[in-house]
């Protein structure tokens, strides 16, 4: 069965940087496509980067968009989150999973279902 860990996170002031990984075992990564979801202290899960299953595009939550961007090292078998200007918002465990698929939400933003996913990482934004 693959396994998903999260790391990279931590406190960051406003405005700073973060670059999560994801490395991927027991599975070829490139047998997977992964997405980013995160959820907060009394809210709920919260998609932040998905791919399509109809045409394998890269989708970027509107909280996101413009600031954080996926990459994968298919040779080490790890994807990055890298986060830049960072908010308050963006507080929450921080999650990588495989996408079983995407769907449109009623809101009509792209999300996805997740087979896998790992135990996540923190992020903490200060003001």
């Amino acid at each position: 069965q693959v396994q998903l860990v999260e790391s990279g996170g931590g406190l960051v002031h406003i405005g700073g940087s973060l670059r999560l990984s994801c490395t991927v075992s027991g599975g070829n990564l490139d047998d997977y496509s992964i997405g980013w979801f995160r959820q907060a202290p009394g809210k709920e899960r919260e998609g932040v980067s998905c791919v399509s299953s109809a045409n394998g595009k890269r989708y970027y939550s509107d909280y996101v968009k413009g600031r954080f961007t996926v990459s994968r090292d298919n040779a080490k078998n790890t994807v990055y989150l890298e986060m830049d200007s960072l908010k308050p918002d963006d507080t929450a465990v921080y999650y990588c999973g495989t996408i079983k698929r995407s769907h449109i939400t009623p809101a009509q933003t792209m999300d996805c279902d997740y087979e896998y996913w790992g135990q996540g990482t923190q992020v903490t934004v200060s003001s």
